[in-house]
C-alpha cells in the first residue's frame, strides 16, 4: 500500500521537538559553480547526522505496545542505524542493528553509543538484510526497513513539505537513491502540491539499481563495485519504493566517486560543512554537469556521517583533484647538492613541500641513484603546470603521481 500524503501530513505532526526542521540554505558558491540559483537542504545538521531519523522515529513512535515488547531489527550500512537505535532508545525498546562488516567505524561506534546491539554480517546491505530477516522471524523483534515502508517513506516525505515552506516557487529538486525511501517520499509531497516541480534523483554510478529498474521498467538487481558512497550502495530497490518513484519521478542520473569526492571538498572548504558521500551525491552532480541554467534548484544534503580516516583521503584527493596537491617521483643521482637543485626549482616555482620520502634501498632503484616522492601544495593547475614544465626543461627525470 502506497503512502498517502495525509500519512506524511500525520509524520509531520508527530514529530514533536525530536526531529528537527533543517535549514534551506542559498549558496552563491554553488550557485557560480552550477549556473542555477541552488538551495542547499541540511538534512546532515538532522539529529544522529542524517535524514533517517525522520522514518525511523515514525515507525517506532507508532508501534502497538505488544510490538514494542518484542523490540526491533533492522539493517543498515549505518545511518538507518543510528536512526533506529537513537528512536528505540527514547521509546527505552530494546534494538538489535545488522551492519555490513566494511561499515564505517564511525558509524558502528556512534550505533552501539545510541544503545543498539550490533551484528556485523555480509559486506553489503543486501546481505545484512538476509540476517535482519532471521533474527526478526527467530525473535519476534519488529523489522525497521530502512526505505521500503509506507511509514518510513512518509515520514521522509516531510523533507518535501519543508522545502516548499521554505521555497515555495522551486523549479527542480534532485535527491540522493539507494533504496529510494527519501525519493519516494519527497515525490509524493512535492508533486501532491505542485505536480511541475522537477524531481530528480541521482544514484552512483557503481550502484545503478533504481536508474536500470525504471529504465526496464521492473525490478533490477544492479551494481556491486566499490564506491565510496556506502550511503546509496543498494543493489536492488524496494518493491513499494520503485512503484511510487517510476510513476512520479522525472529523471534519475549517475554520479562518479571523483565528482562526489570534489563537491565534498568544496562543501568543506567553502562552506565549512562536512557532509558523507551518499550526502553529497546530489549536489555532485549539479557542480559537474550544470543541467538547469538559471532554475531554483534545492538540492537535499542527506547526510554527513563520514569515517575520519576518508575524511582525510577526500581532503588530499580533492587537493590533487584541482591541481593544488602535486605529488612527485624522481629519480636522482645519489650524490650531495642533487636534491637541492631540485629544491630550487620548487622554489622559485612558489610551491609549498608538504613531504619529502627519500628511497635508496627499494631493489628497482640502481645503484648510486635515491627516488624521493614529493608532495607540494601549489596554488592551482596553472602554477603546478609551470612547475613541471621547469622540471622538464632541466631535464629532471620524474613521473607524475597525481
Amino acid at each position: 500500500m502506497n503512502p498517502s500524503y495525509d500519512e506524511i501530513i500525520k509524520a509531520n505532526s508527530m514529530r514533536g521537538d525530536e526531529i528537527r526542521k533543517t535549514p534551506l540554505l542559498h549558496s552563491s558558491i554553488f550557485s557560480n559553480l552550477a549556473g542555477s540559483e541552488i538551495f542547499l537542504k541540511a538534512e546532515f545538521q538532522q539529529k544522529t547526522g542524517s535524514f533517517k531519523i525522520r522514518g525511523a522515529y515514525y515507525k517506532i513512535k507508532s508501534l502497538s505496545d505488544a510490538e514494542k515488547k518484542n523490540g526491533v531489527v533492522a539493517a543498515s550500512a549505518g545511518n538507518h542505524a543510528q536512526g533506529v537505535a537513537f528512536a528505540s532508545a527514547l521509546e527505552k525498546i530494546s534494538c538489535t542493528i545488522v551492519m555490513p562488516k566494511n561499515a564505517s567505524p564511525a558509524k558502528v561506534s556512534a550505533t552501539r553509543g545510541y544503545g543498539a546491539k550490533v551484528i556485523l554480517e555480509g559486506v553489503n546491505y543486501d546481505e545484512s538484510s538476509k540476517k535482519a530477516k532471521q533474527i526478526a522471524h527467530e525473535s519476534g523483534a519488529t523489522i525497521i526497513h530502512a526505505f521500503d515502508d509506507p511509514q518510513i517513506i512518509a515520514a521522509q516525505g516531510v523533507i518535501g513539505l519543508e522545502i516548499l515552506e521554505d521555497l515555495p516557487d522551486v523549479d527542480e529538486v534532485y535527491i540522493p537513491i539507494g533504496g529510494g525511501g527519501l525519493a519516494a517520499g519527497t515525490l509524493i509531497a512535492l508533486k501532491e502540491k505542485n505536480p511541475n516541480i522537477k524531481v530528480i534523483g541521482v544514484q552512483s554510478e557503481s550502484f545503478p539499481s533504481m536508474y536500470e529498474s525504471v529504465k526496464q521498467g521492473k525490478l533490477v538487481n544492479s551494481g556491486g563495485s566499490r564506491t565510496i558512497a556506502d550511503g546509496i550502495s543498494v543493489k536492488m530497490p524496494g518493491k513499494l519504493t520503485f512503484s511510487i518513484i517510476k510513476d512520479l519521478i522525472d529523471e534519475i542520473v549517475l554520479v562518479d566517486d571523483a565528482e562526489i569526492i570534489k563537491t565534498m571538498f568544496l562543501l568543506m572548504e567553502r562552506m565549512k560543512w562536512v557532509v558523507e558521500p551518499a550526502g553529497a551525491a546530489s549536489l555532485a552532480y549539479l557542480v559537474s554537469k550544470k543541467p538547469s541554467p538559471g532554475k531554483k534548484i534545492v538540492a537535499v544534503l542527506a547526510g554527513g556521517n563520514v569515517d575520519m580516516y576518508l575524511l582525510g583521503q577526500i581532503v588530499d584527493k580533492g587537493l590533487a583533484a584541482m591541481g593544488r596537491l602535486l605529488k612527485l617521483s624522481i629519480l636522482l643521482p645519489d650524490r650531495p647538492g642533487a636534491f637541492k637543485e631540485i629544491v630550487d626549482e620548487i622554489a622559485l616555482a612558489n610551491a609549498n613541500i608538504v613531504e619529502v620520502v627519500h628511497d635508496r634501498l627499494s631493489s628497482n632503484i640502481n645503484a648510486g641513484s635515491a627516488s624521493v616522492t614529493l608532495s607540494l601544495e601549489t596554488q592551482g593547475k596553472e602554477q603546478a603546470a609551470m612547475l613541471i614544465e621547469s622540471l622538464k626543461k632541466k631535464k629532471i627525470q620524474f613521473t607524475l603521481l597525481t
